[in-house]
């Protein structure tokens, strides 16, 4: 095991990471589209929200899928081609969410702007089910063979640790999501989500706990890591009860919005502390898929380093940028000056 492959695993956490920090809070306002908005002005002030950035916050999906491809190569041929129908939906997710955002702004009728927005609720409710669903799965072991083949059947994939997965992930963004809204909309909108959410963080640290023991059961973190598991696991509870009484007693906005963010974060953490060094869990251990049997060459991986240390600053600078300008408050659809 080299400092390089430790390093690109870490990094490729950190890109997941970022992404449902990110497009955690997208998908969350997309969904509320159903859930939410009881008007036009109130759809139009979600898009408003997110519109600028949601293009911008999935590039870390794609960085992410393309630093698996190039640092972990059979990481990747296992993952992509043993989850292939699941990973097929969420592409399926991503390119009608995305055409939803835009064929939305051209419909001549009301009545076919509302099929692209209701289009829009059911993919950012997809995506994060999906990816939820796959990671547990990841983690919890898989048919993999010693060839790093990986042939599951439904049950392999659907079981009750990942259904949990799926939910907490997609109840954690739709979480996010309402603390954004908080924080970018006023109105109804706002409203409504402080109203959501007295209710949601209850839920959340309900299925926080299930999901901690269906985590005994069908993983063996808390047999190989066990002081680490449970102080990730304890940090994610502390950070939504933080983020529930920031939100219900004191009202504030900003810094619910962090931690929620943070918690979706969290769970990433502990999956990939959990994992190392490995990358999947198979069913037999003597097949796990680890990053010393699964990555490139060193060379492949420094000249990777190389490009990420030149390209990352550019990209993050044009990212925060891009929130700044866009960082006024919306009600309905009017910006607040």
């Amino acid at each position: 095991m080299t400092i390089l492959e430790i390093l690109w695993f870490t990094l490729i956490g950190i890109l997941w990471a970022g992404f449902f920090f990110l497009e955690g809070f997208d998908f969350g306002v997309g969904m509320q589209f159903a859930f939410n908005a009881r008007d036009q002005k109130d759809r139009e002030a979600l898009y408003q929200a997110i519109g600028p950035n949601w293009d911008a916050n999935e590039v870390w999906l794609v960085t992410a899928g393309g630093a698996t491809f190039a640092a972990f190569p059979a990481w990747y041929a296992s993952l992509f081609s043993g989850f292939y129908l699941m990973l097929f939906i969420v592409l399926l997710g991503l390119i009608y969410r995305g055409v939803s955002f835009e064929f939305r702004e051209h419909m001549p009728t009301i009545q076919g702007t509302h099929i692209w927005e209701r289009l829009i609720a059911l993919t950012s409710f997809l995506v994060p089910f999906f990816l939820g669903m796959i990671f547990t799965a990841m983690v919890s072991g898989t048919p993999i063979d010693a060839h790093g083949n990986l042939s599951a059947g439904f049950f392999d994939y659907v079981t009750p640790f990942t259904l949990v997965g799926g939910i907490a992930v997609t109840l954690m963004s739709y979480i996010h999501g309402l603390n954004y809204s908080r924080l970018r909309i006023d109105g109804n909108v706002r409203v409504r989500a402080s109203s959501q959410l007295k209710y949601l963080y209850p839920v959340l640290l309900a299925g926080e706990a299930l999901f901690a023991i269906l985590l005994f059961f069908y993983t063996d973190f808390l047999q190989t890591k066990t002081l680490l598991t449970l102080i990730i696991l304890v940090v994610i509870v502390l950070t939504t009860v933080i983020g529930w009484f920031l939100t219900v007693k004191k009202q504030l906005e900003a810094l619910p919005f962090v931690l929620s963010g943070l918690t979706l974060v969290e769970v990433v953490v502990l999956l990939f502390v959990g994992l190392f060094p490995r990358v999947m869990v198979a069913n037999n251990p003597l097949y796990n898929l680890d990053i010393m049997n699964t990555s490139s060459s060193p060379y492949t991986l420094k000249l990777m380093t190389i490009v990420v240390i030149t390209a990352l600053p550019v990209t993050l600078g044009y990212q925060i940028w891009s929130f700044w300008v866009f960082r006024k408050r919306i009600v309905s659809h009017k910006v607040v000056e």
